[in-house]
């Protein structure tokens, strides 16, 4: 049975330079984004999602304390009230990649999930953290998430939320999938010359392996204080066949919509059993590495 949900990714250049003022930095990303969720609504989308902590640049390229000011508290933060208005009045699923604030030091790269009615359903935190070296100082500004791997029962479809490197584990993809997600985001900030040969790779294989659609947003350009790579855009959604269905240019900022027939997800699964034929008690060992 054909049950179609229009979706879309924000991807975008930062909005203004980064020794600007932490409030000036959040506004200036905030009124460019702003458009492009009306833009959304008026193309009918239903869910939408922005890329990794959309509200700044990737400041984890550094280590500098100024950008614990960045810090907003979920949900109760200036972004997320502010989204939840916009959301109720387009009647639109958003995904909010934030920098959480979670008490005195205690800091999460996180995502809201805000219903098409306004009403804040939860968030994920990102589980998986990379190492320390240069250009990727993220376990100082993050813990990793302890959350798990929730799934969001919004107005138009069950989804889950997988951020940046998550993106390299199967474990928490296949626990999306076995939780019931019909849709997985991963908002993401990743550069040319590292990953971008993985990036059409490795989540169509999620989208194969779980059998469901995923949404991948990447950021746009060079930007301080990383400068050492380029943001390389290229935003798309697959399908459960591993198919892209819609993809963004490289090199600017784009609103990228696509239909999603989520009865594709049941014709899929009834094909390819992946669920049916896992082995979990032959798993038990992984656990134990």
């Amino acid at each position: 049975m054909q049950r179609t949900v229009r979706c879309g990714l924000i991807q975008a250049t930062h909005a203004c330079g980064t020794d600007e003022p932490i409030a000036t930095i959040r506004e200036a990303n905030l009124a460019k984004h702003l458009p492009l969720i009306e833009e959304a609504g008026k193309r009918g989308v239903q869910i939408l999602c922005m890329q990794e902590i959309f509200t700044g640049p990737y400041f984890c390229a550094e280590q500098t304390p100024r950008w614990y000011e960045a810090v907003e508290r979920i949900p109760d933060g200036p972004t997320t009230v502010l989204l939840q208005e916009v959301a109720r009045r387009l009647e639109m699923v958003i995904v909010v990649p934030l920098y959480e604030e979670d008490g005195p030091g205690i800091y999460y790269n996180t995502a809201a999930v805000i219903d098409a009615d306004g009403e804040y359903l939860g968030k994920y935190r990102k589980n998986h953290i990379p190492h320390c070296a240069p250009g990727f100082w993220e376990k100082f500004y993050f813990r990793p998430g302890n959350l798990g791997y929730p799934i969001f029962k919004t107005r138009y479809a069950d989804i889950g939320v997988y951020i940046c490197y998550d993106r390299h584990f199967p474990e928490g993809a296949r626990a999306l999938g076995l939780a019931g997600a019909e849709i997985v985001f991963n908002p993401s900030a990743t550069v040319a010359g590292l990953s971008e040969y993985l990036w059409k790779l490795e989540q169509p294989a999620h989208a194969v392996a779980n059998a469901y659609f995923v949404g991948a947003i990447n950021r746009v350009g060079v930007e301080a204080p990383w400068n050492i790579g380029e943001f390389y855009g290229q935003s798309y959604f697959c399908d459960p066949r591993g198919q892209i269905v819609a993809e963004a240019g490289r090199d600017k900022d784009e609103l990228v919509v696509a239909d999603l027939d989520l009865g594709l997800i049941r014709e899929v699964r009834n094909i390819w059993q992946f669920y049916r034929d896992r082995r979990p008690e032959t798993y038990e060992g992984l656990i134990r590495l």
